[in-house]
């Protein structure tokens, strides 16, 4: 979001207020009471207030992250505050300019694929996407348009991005063999962009959504066409309309796979990390152990060891043969 918000209010229902009470506790948010308020609660620097009138407020570094992650693509299921009108107000002529996107899905969800796209965009393609709504994907609740968007993106761009899918089986193999997740995002965004340089082998720069502490990571990922352009790695980089483009590309990408993984073991498998996922990986470990969690999730996850009984005892996924 433009500027770094540190305070922003929204009118929450008595339900929208425990569910988003429900979804901070699940990751790790302290609670506490406060005058007037059906609760309060707290993680790093930012407070939120859930107050009685209906009123809820968010404040601190880091208010724009739990609007734009989680308030408004969980709760208010809509982008006020999100990308749609960030696009527009930062549609400037380098958004017009030729240059990649990079941006993934999967990441947090212990079901299902990772999936790392890559999106060239020239000045042509930029209006169309951007006349047409492209946003970021977290700001888009609906699969109907996720999908609708995804079909026009892949018309626009046709022959010009790239989209790497990551199925559960694979990922587990090259999680154990990277040993952690920022290597394994950093060699497949480093792939997407491989890909799409061979398609586009012109293309002077790429944008890539900063998911860890040092650009590094990626740099050292790179094969040869991606160490021949200008990177530009940053945080909220979904706010550029090719980055935006990549992020509806995997996500997309992720709902297919997603119900690939599940119809080949004839399941529903839910999204993220939540109770129903936590619910139905017991289940899974019950029938079918390791091996069967190992076909449709991220093993890697805290989840799994939960489902197979060894939360807190010390026992590591090698040791079930990882």
């Amino acid at each position: 979001m433009a500027g770094g918000v540190s305070n922003y209010v929204c009118e929450l229902t008595e339900s929208q207020a425990a569910r988003l009470h429900r979804l901070l506790e699940e990751r790790g948010w302290e609670f506490g009471a406060a005058p007037y308020a059906r609760w309060r609660a707290k993680k790093d620097k930012v407070n939120v207030v859930a107050y009685e009138s209906g009123k809820t407020t968010v404040q601190g570094k880091g208010t724009d992250e739990v609007v734009q992650y989680l308030i408004e693509p969980e709760i208010l299921q809509e982008a006020r505050l999100g990308y749609e009108a960030v696009l527009a107000e930062q549609a400037t002529p380098e958004m017009f300019e030729p240059h990649a996107g990079i941006d993934e899905s999967g990441k947090g969800d212990y079901f299902g694929p990772l999936v790392i796209a890559a999106c060239y965009t020239d000045a042509a393609s930029a209006r169309i996407l951007l006349d047409a709504g492209v946003a970021d994907s977290k700001t888009i609740k609906s699969d109907a348009k996720m999908m609708a968007l995804d079909a026009l993106i892949r018309k626009t761009c046709a022959g010009q991005f790239a989209v790497v899918a990551i199925g559960p089986e694979t990922y587990n193999r090259l999680y154990d063999s990277f040993g952690n997740l920022n290597r394994l995002l950093a060699w497949g965004h480093g792939r997407a962009l491989e890909i799409l340089l061979e398609l586009v082998p012109d293309c002077p720069r790429a944008i890539d959504d900063q998911f860890a502490a040092s650009k590094h990571v990626v740099e050292r990922a790179l094969q040869e066409r991606g160490r021949k352009i200008l990177l530009d790695q940053h945080t909220k980089a979904e706010a550029d309309i090719a980055v935006a483009a990549a992020s509806i590309l995997a996500r997309a990408e992720f709902v297919r796979g997603m119900k690939r993984v599940g119809e080949s073991v004839s399941l529903l498998l839910p999204k993220g990390g939540g109770p129903a996922v936590k619910s139905l990986a017991r289940k899974i470990a019950e029938a079918g152990g390791i091996t069967a969690l190992g076909k449709v999730a991220k093993l890697h996850f805290k989840i799994t060891q939960e489902a197979l009984g060894t939360g807190g005892t010390g026992t590591t996924l090698r040791e079930f043969g990882n």
